[in-house]
C-alpha cells in the first residue's frame, strides 16, 4: 500500500520539510533505501547517508541541524527510532490483517471458542476446551494443546507448541520453533542410584504483551505456574525452569538459563549466556552482564553484576585488570623474593 509523507506524519504527530505529496510504499534502512521507500536516521554515525539516499523520505530528529540539502522530504519528530518502531508495529498490524481464515488440513477440538478475523494455518492442531480471542494468527504447524487460553492480538508462529493448560495472553508473540509448557526437570534420586519422575502439574502463565523468542522453552510449574509477566521480552535459545517467575518489562538475551523457582524482578537486564542457579531472587532494576554465572540472590535495586560467579560490575572489571597483570605481579613477587 502506498502513502503520502504527510500521511505518516500525521500519523506519528511529525512535522514535513519538503514534499508532503510524495509517495512511500517500503520501509528501508538509510544506507539502502531506493525511491519510494520510508527510512529513519537516529545514530548520527549515519548522518552522510541523509545526504546521499535515494529515500523518498526520512525520519528525523527536531533538534537535527542540516549540513547540506536533502533530496528526500523529511518528517521531524521527537525521537526517530521509536516513531519507526511504532511504523514497523502499524505494519506488522496491517500484515496480520491480511491473514485471516482457515487452511487445511487443520484440526480444532470440541468445544472450542474461537474469536474473529482469527488465522489458522495447514497442519496447525488446536486441542479441546480452548478458548482463542480475536484476531489471533496460529501458524503452519503450530501446536495448541487442551484447555489453553490465548488473548486477544496473538501471533504462534509455525512450530511453537503450547502444552495443555497454558494461558497465554494479550498481544503476545511467540515465535517458531519456542515450546511452552513442557515437563519441569524434576527428578526425585532413588537408593539405587536411579531416578524417578516427578509429575509435573502446573502450567505457564504468559501475560500481555510478552514476546518469546525462536526455539525458547518454558517449563511448567511442578504445583502453581510458571510466570512471564506483562512487557517482557525473550530472546531465541532461553530457558526458564519449572516454577520461575519472570517480573514486568524485563529483557533476556539468548543462550541464558535460568533454574527452577528463581524469581526475576522488574525491569531486569539479563544479558546472553548468563546461567542463574535456583532458589534465589533478583531485586528490580537488575542488570546481569553477558556469560555471568549468578548464584546468590540480589537483593538492591538498580544492582549492575557481571562475571562467575557474578559480583559488583565495577569491582569485577578491577579485578580483571589485576588478573590481566598476574604475569607481571608474580615476577615482582619473585623479585623481592631473591632480594630477601
Amino acid at each position: 500500500m502506498k502513502f503520502t509523507v504527510g500521511q505518516i506524519a500525521e500519523l506519528l504527530g511529525g512535522t514535513v520539510e519538503g514534499s508532503a505529496t510524495a509517495s512511500v510504499y517500503k520501509l528501508e534502512k538509510i544506507e539502502e533505501a531506493q525511491e519510494g521507500s520510508l527510512a529513519f536516521l537516529s545514530n548520527l554515525k549515519y548522518e552522510n547517508f541523509l545526504y546521499t539516499t535515494a529515500a523518498s523520505a526520512v525520519i528525523v530528529s527536531h533538534q537535527l541541524e542540516l549540513k547540506q540539502a536533502t533530496q528526500a522530504a523529511l518528517i521531524r519528530v521527537d525521537d526517530p527510532y521509536l516513531s519507526f518502531t511504532r511504523l514497523l508495529e502499524e505494519y506488522q498490524k496491517l500484515k496480520g490483517r491480511l491473514m485471516q481464515g482457515v487452511e487445511n488440513p487443520s484440526f480444532i477440538g470440541e468445544n472450542v471458542s474461537i474469536g474473529e478475523a482469527h488465522y489458522r494455518g495447514a497442519f496447525s492442531y488446536i486441542g479441546h476446551n480452548c478458548r482463542i480471542g480475536d484476531q489471533v494468527r496460529i501458524y503452519p504447524q503450530a501446536y495448541v494443546g487442551d484447555n489453553v487460553t490465548i488473548g486477544n492480538n496473538t501471533t504462534i508462529f509455525a512450530g511453537a507448541k503450547i502444552y495443555a493448560d497454558c494461558v497465554i495472553g494479550n498481544d503476545c508473540i511467540i515465535h517458531a520453533g519456542a515450546v511452552i509448557g513442557s515437563p519441569g526437570f524434576g527428578f526425585a534420586p532413588q537408593k539405587d542410584g536411579t531416578y524417578r519422575d516427578i509429575p509435573q502439574l502446573g502450567n505457564v502463565i504468559l501475560e500481555d504483551k510478552v514476546n518469546i523468542g525462536a526455539n525458547t522453552t518454558i517449563d511448567c510449574a511442578t504445583m502453581g505456574s510458571t510466570i512471564v509477566r506483562e512487557g517482557t521480552k525473550i530472546d531465541n535459545l532461553v530457558m526458564l525452569a519449572h516454577n520461575v517467575e519472570v517480573g514486568r518489562h524485563t529483557v533476556i538475551a539468548a543462550q541464558t538459563g535460568i533454574s527452577g523457582s528463581t524469581k526475576i524482578g522488574d525491569h531486569c537486564v539479563i544479558a546472553g549466556q548468563v546461567g542463574i542457579v535456583g532458589h534465589i531472587a533478583l531485586a528490580n532494576k537488575t542488570t546481569v552482564g553477558a556469560q555471568s554465572g549468578v548464584s546468590k540472590s540480589i537483593k538492591e535495586e538498580g544492582t549492575f553484576i557481571q562475571g562467575s560467579p557474578a559480583f559488583d560490575y565495577k569491582q569485577n572489571l578491577r579485578a580483571l585488570a589485576v588478573l590481566r597483570r598476574l604475569p607481571e605481579i608474580e615476577k615482582q613477587v619473585n623479585e623481592l623474593k631473591e632480594k630477601i
